[in-house]
């Protein structure tokens, strides 16, 4: 199985989409006369797409598809963190339509007036998404302001073939008898909320603590494990154990497995969400607060729960969809692997927004790294 072979055939017809305002209004793009965010109806374009997005999340194909269906095109810009993504976006005039921000980081851009509330009446397909992802969220309980786009979990990948048998905890890399001999040949992921995450959950502790010395503790933890690092990487954490320069990687379930299926001997990596627990975690669409194309953003989310594009994109990612209409074109081995689809979540938790104390885990991960 690749991420490469899909399961839909993608439409190339133009589409000729009305649009509530174009390029050249007085109006401006995407706003109404009196600079409120302009209506938009289903299938309407109003320009170009920029798409800001972690990186290697989605198939190129279905950005070309989008392309030639509505005759736009789509710029894609990438990010490594949501801390990384978010200051730019509060900042303004960032140019952005649409960006992917994690749970706990959609509470922080709704709070600070940064993403748009979704049009839904522009986004038929919303229809698609099952139950559980449809409302009920705990960081945007009514759906208002974002929509699920894939979800999964944060855990570690390793090279068996190297480091063998060896027990399913994050002591593969906070306990020195079992990190040392790996030494310069781990990473961790260059993120403040999951490393400091990971390292609350190896010592029993919620990633979601506002107890300062807790994570305190957590920080000396992340401290000493920085000597054994070969780096703080969030980006190709995955090439890097593929390719044997690492042995001991933590990262994001579908790109461990994206990984694994494309090495010479997959057989010789594994992934796990360690023993104490980890992060299960919900990336969502957002509108930027003062997008330029409004519109088109809206429409792009609509294709993106299309049931045959929604299965592409699992297909690729191997992430798990939200889209329920999507499980019947989800590749078997795809929608069967209890890696994609964990069915034990039970020491699990989604990052939660901690409000005041979030410049608490910053401040911890950046004196941790020294």
């Amino acid at each position: 199985m690749t991420r490469k072979l899909l399961s839909l055939l993608f439409a190339l017809g133009l589409v000729a989409a009305a649009c509530g305002g174009s390029d050249d209004d007085a109006s401006g793009e995407g706003e109404s006369a009196s600079g409120d965010a302009a209506a938009c109806a289903a299938g309407q374009t109003d320009g170009d797409l920029a798409f800001f997005n972690w990186a290697e999340y989605i198939d190129p194909e279905l950005l070309t598809a989008f392309e030639a269906e509505f005759g736009v095109t789509v710029t894609q810009d990438t990010y490594d963190s949501n801390e990384a993504m978010q200051p730019i976006i509060s900042a303004g005039g960032s140019g952005y339509d649409l960006i992917v921000p994690s749970d706990y980081m959609v509470s922080i851009l709704i709070e600070s007036g940064d993403i748009a509330e979704i049009q839904k009446d522009a986004i038929p397909n919303l229809s698609n998404l099952s139950d559980e992802f449809a409302s009920g969220l705990p960081f945007d309980p009514d759906a208002t302001y974002s929509v699920p786009y894939q979800w999964g979990t944060t855990g570690l990948g390793i090279n068996t073939a190297v480091v063998g048998d060896v027990p399913e905890t994050w002591g593969l890399i906070f306990d020195p008898a079992l990190a040392d001999q790996f030494g310069g040949q781990i990473t961790l992921l260059n993120d403040p909320r999951e490393t400091m995450g990971a390292a609350l959950k190896y010592l029993g502790y919620s990633l979601n603590t506002t107890s300062e010395s807790e994570l305190e503790e957590a920080k000396a933890l992340v401290a000493e494990a920085t000597t054994r690092l070969a780096a703080y990487e969030s980006d190709q954490y995955d090439e890097l154990l593929g390719t044997g320069e690492t042995v001991i990687a933590h990262g994001y379930s579908g790109n461990f497995l994206v990984q694994f299926d494309e090495a010479d001997n997959p057989d010789d990596f594994t992934y796990f969400v360690p023993q104490e627990g980890g992060t299960r975690w919900v990336d969502n669409m957002a509108v930027v607060a003062d997008a330029p194309h409004p519109c088109t953003a809206h429409t792009f989310i609509n294709f993106l729960l299309d049931a045959e594009n929604g299965a592409a994109l699992t297909n690729w990612n191997y992430y798990a969809s939200p889209n329920a209409a999507s499980e019947p074109f989800i590749d078997p081995e795809v929608l069967e692997d209890p890696i994609v689809y964990p069915q034990d979540q039970s020491k699990l938790e989604f990052i939660s927004d901690t409000g005041d104390f979030e410049i608490n885990f910053t401040d911890a991960f950046i004196e941790a790294k020294g």
